[in-house]
């Protein structure tokens, strides 16, 4: 792997000599084993720790199919996924893969007895497959996660609409953290060329899954002026949606959990912030039963921000725990977009407050390419920025995956794979010294 590194560090290596680059027959990489997917069974999820299931390791490199390229993984991140897929809830990912491998024979390699996991990263295009044109060995990239093969006429109008639609690193083998990741020439977009490789590969999933659920006319549609309440507003999702919605002219509600918190929500700009522990809400008296004056009261809280104005758009994410109390306070005709339910996937909420105010509920999941591409585009421009928070190295992924699932992290975690340090990788220093303080200003976050 060091002759393709010093290729990429060069910086005059052409296309040409990268394409004649020796590949090698295995790479490092960040894998799951199958034979271990009871391994914490009778614990409970907290208790369940990334680092004993999370393997650093040599596996081969994968055949290199049509419509396909290899890219040299500069820096990676750790998504929600990827612990997930480490501690094998809710399902174990080996499921997605062997699904996968009975739709066809060059779908087959991703059935394995390992997952290699990882659903972002910033890197060089090694080579490329049949029929792929636009993408030449050399260039400089970032991918999006959305793996579809659009031979279903389902997918032509929104591909995350193909049946065949899956996740790159999580339903799919050969993901991002890694040395070498296979991907589809349609998940790769040009790198942002003034920031380094792990400020480039952090936004990626979390920033498309952010522009679709609130931007996005498949999403929430945001316009000028509408109230947002973002939940989570300073982590790795919920600090994208509360960007997108000050660049977009909304006005965010920020919901919390921390003073600490709080204050990134300030530094990125926001005003309207709801410190949950501060207020206390309860929002269920038990398992099993929620607690509308509590809906209420949080209905107040907003609107003692807002000026007596109610939710246009709830950006929900956390699910079972938040839902109710977001269906209430959407105002009459306003929009819940929800995705993931981090906090339980069984969702209650009084449908009353659906039913007779004419509220909407719209599901969101990740982003199809044109979304993906527009929101690499505004990640490029300086528009909107990496919420990188703290860089691992690619041997300490189980350390970084377990940051995410104890939620001691704040926005994004990056992981560095061939990149010996950080720091690497702008190409753009005008640019760069044009951002700088935004730049910093959300990497201190």
């Amino acid at each position: 792997m060091q002759h393709i590194l010093d290729a990429i560090m060069d910086g005059d290596t052409s296309s040409e000599d990268f394409a004649n680059l020796d590949l090698p027959e295995s790479y490092r990489a960040v894998t799951v084993h199958k034979d271990e997917v009871d391994m914490f069974e009778g614990l409970a999820t907290k208790d369940k720790d990334p680092r004993k299931s999370l393997h650093v390791e040599d596996v081969p490199l994968p055949e290199l199919g049509p419509g396909e390229a290899y890219v040299a993984v500069m820096a990676s991140a750790i998504n929600y996924n990827t612990v997930w897929t480490s501690i094998f809830e809710p399902v174990s990912t080996f499921g997605f893969l062997e699904r996968y491998g009975r739709l066809s024979p060059l779908s087959k390699r991703h059935d394995l007895p390992y997952h290699v996991v990882g659903s972002d990263l910033s890197g060089v295009v090694l080579a490329t497959g049949p029929g792929v044109h636009l993408w030449k060995p050399g260039t400089e990239v970032v991918a999006h996660c959305l793996s579809v093969e659009l031979e279903h006429p389902d997918g032509h109008n929104d591909t995350m609409l193909d049946p065949e639609q899956r996740i790159w690193g999580f339903e799919t083998n050969f993901g991002g953290l890694a040395q070498i990741a296979l991907v589809k020439a349609n998940q790769l977009m040009p790198k942002p060329a003034h920031l380094t490789w792990e400020e480039a590969a952090s936004p990626g999933l979390v920033n498309c899954t952010a522009y679709r659920q609130l931007v996005s006319k498949n999403g929430g549609d945001m316009k000028q002026g509408d109230n947002v309440l973002i939940w989570g507003a300073s982590g790795g999702l919920g600090g994208f949606a509360t960007q997108y919605a000050l660049n977009g002219g909304a006005t965010p509600v920020c919901v919390v959990s921390s003073e600490d918190k709080a204050e990134i929500c300030r530094k990125m700009g926001a005003e309207l912030i709801i410190n949950r522990s501060e207020e206390d809400y309860r929002f269920w008296k038990d398992e099993h039963t929620q607690d509308p004056k509590e809906w209420k009261r949080f209905g107040s809280k907003i609107r003692e921000l807002t000026g007596g104005e109610d939710i246009d758009i709830v950006f929900e994410h956390p699910g079972r725990e938040t839902f109710g109390a977001s269906v209430y306070v959407t105002r009459k005709g306003g929009t819940i977009t929800t995705c993931a339910s981090t906090s339980g996937y069984m969702h209650e909420y009084d449908n009353r407050y659906l039913w007779m105010n004419l509220k909407r509920i719209i599901s969101s999941h990740f982003a199809n390419y044109r979304e993906s591409w527009e929101a690499n585009r505004l990640i490029a421009k300086g528009k909107i920025h990496p919420t990188l928070s703290k860089t691992y190295s690619l041997d300490d992924v189980g350390m970084a995956a377990l940051d995410v699932h104890k939620n001691l992290h704040q926005g994004k975690v990056g992981v560095l794979c061939l990149a010996p340090e950080e720091g690497l990788g702008v190409r753009d220093h005008e640019m760069r010294a044009k951002h700088l303080d935004e730049i910093n200003r959300f990497r201190d976050l």
